[in-house]
């Protein structure tokens, strides 16, 4: 079986995709100078964007990790996410305070899909 990769870069690729199931990098903000909503609402519009690019949507979703640069933003984050995400199709999701790649990213998420 064959592995797709979408937009291929030195360091990864912003998607791979192996039979039916869709990988996705860690997906954050273009404009890291958003609050922790405004930041959410990048990254989910960016991974529906990978997901339709990939011929799968937000209600394929099989698993998500958050991570949360920082926990007091959680309940910020959670309102975008809740108002993004379909009734009946949540995913298992984990939610993770960690250190990001730059000191102004307040968000990153990792997802996997099925097509």
């Amino acid at each position: 079986m064959t592995i797709e990769r979408l937009h291929v870069g030195k360091r990864l690729s912003e998607a791979a995709i192996h039979g039916n199931t869709v990988y996705l990098a860690g997906q954050v903000a273009e404009d890291a100078t958003q609050d922790i909503g405004g930041q959410t609402r990048q990254v989910l519009d960016a991974i529906d964007r990978l997901l339709v690019e990939a011929g799968s949507d937000k209600t394929k979703l099989l698993q998500v990790t958050i991570f949360i640069a920082d926990m007091k933003d959680f309940p910020g984050m959670n309102a975008v996410w809740d108002a993004w995400v379909v009734t009946g199709a949540t995913p298992p999701r984990a939610t993770v305070e960690a250190m990001l790649a730059r000191p102004e990213f307040k968000v990153e998420i990792l997802v996997v899909a099925a097509r």
